[in-house]
């Protein structure tokens, strides 16, 4: 896995890096694209040559292939950093030198890549120059420079046409605002967030299949609720797909097809008045009996309504997950459990944008 960190100035990208050293085993990679090859540290790698010599000698000598035999990873391409941990890639990387495009282009061809970003408003991330620049005062002597410089600079680095981060972190899979000042509430708030789950690369078989029942309820043409659903058998293959509407033939009910919906009637009112067929409704139509085996399983975004309910039960499906819940989620439960069936709701980790400081603990 590698994990590359972009962000805001002095929003928190090496904390972020820091917690996964020390609480995940992971290791630093370096990019120091602008370097010469001759002004490098004597640490620097253009393939994995030098870690295979490490590794071997401390197999030789009998020692743990600890964390003190590893030094700190430099590269001079983007190139050479993705070689050596294509080689590698069942280590832990992190590195905060995700500078442009480029190089997040190159790194993202890689399957075991993810960008994380961090950011921060621009008073808290002042707040922590102001108390980084009076610890660098009392040991190095430095000048702190002032709040209008701050925020130029902090500008130029989001904001910049050549080297601006703004457009990496709109990409990132998981963006991060750390609003914390609580180094231990950060570290908490982290591990909560499970940033090294391996869904994140390659997602489940529930993540997946919810995936491809979201997308279905794109499809879906009626007003009241986008709801898709995904019928697989139990080798994982996909039996049939569906997604609510009018049926074939009708004028959709985003046109004006459905009289109830269009209505405006409340969830669950006036039900036995509504022409749209619901997802679970279209997929078990697509499928027939025939094809539903034993251990087949329903995914669906929502949770099943009650009508929908006693049909899943009717064709012999074996387990029904969803996502979101419904008005009807307590009947729909009560009537899967007396029959036999399954039902749990889908927790994928989180990702988009989190606000740390909101998450729950407990």
């Amino acid at each position: 896995m590698l994990i590359g960190i972009c962000g805001a100035k002095c929003a928190g990208k090496s904390t972020v890096a820091q917690y996964l050293i020390e609480h995940h085993g992971f290791k630093k990679l370096h990019l120091k694209l602008s370097a010469p090859k001759s002004e490098t540290h004597s640490d620097t790698f253009d393939s994995d040559s030098d870690l295979d010599l490490i590794i071997s000698d401390a197999s030789k000598k009998g020692l743990p292939l600890s964390r003190k035999l590893f030094p700190s990873y430099t590269f001079s391409t983007t190139t050479a950093l993705l070689d050596f941990v294509t080689k590698h890639w069942r280590s832990r990387w992190v590195t905060t030198d995700v500078h442009d495009e480029a190089v997040l282009e190159t790194l993202s061809r890689r399957p075991f890549f993810i960008l994380i970003s961090v950011d921060a408003p621009l008073t808290v991330r002042w707040q922590r120059y102001q108390r980084r620049s009076s610890e660098k005062q009392e040991t190095e002597n430095q000048d702190p420079i002032s709040l209008e410089e701050f925020v130029s600079q902090s500008d130029q680095h989001l904001y910049d046409v050549s080297y601006g981060v703004l457009p990496l972190m709109s990409r990132a899979a998981i963006r991060l605002l750390n609003t914390s000042s609580d180094l231990a509430h950060l570290y908490a708030t982290l591990g909560k967030l499970d940033l090294t789950n391996p869904d994140r690369l390659r997602p489940s078989w529930d993540s997946y299949f919810m995936a491809l029942a979201s997308l279905a309820a794109q499809r879906c043409n009626c007003m009241k609720r986008a709801v898709g659903c995904v019928l697989v058998d139990s080798k994982h293959h996909v039996i049939s797909t569906g997604y609510n509407g009018t049926p074939r033939h009708l004028l959709n009910c985003g046109e004006g097809g459905c009289p109830r919906c269009n209505s405006g009637e409340s969830s669950g009112a006036a039900l036995s008045t509504c022409l749209c067929l619901h997802a679970e409704e279209n997929a078990l139509l697509e499928a027939g009996r025939e094809r539903i085996r034993d251990g087949s399983i329903l995914y669906c975004n929502t949770c099943p309504c009650l009508t929908c309910s006693i049909k899943i039960v009717q064709v012999g499906i074996t387990e029904v997950v969803y996502s979101q819940g419904y008005s009807m989620d307590t009947e729909t439960a009560e009537i899967f459990r007396n029959a036999g069936v399954k039902l749990r709701q889908f927790s994928p980790p989180a990702n988009g944008l989190i606000h740390l400081e909101k998450m729950e603990l407990y």
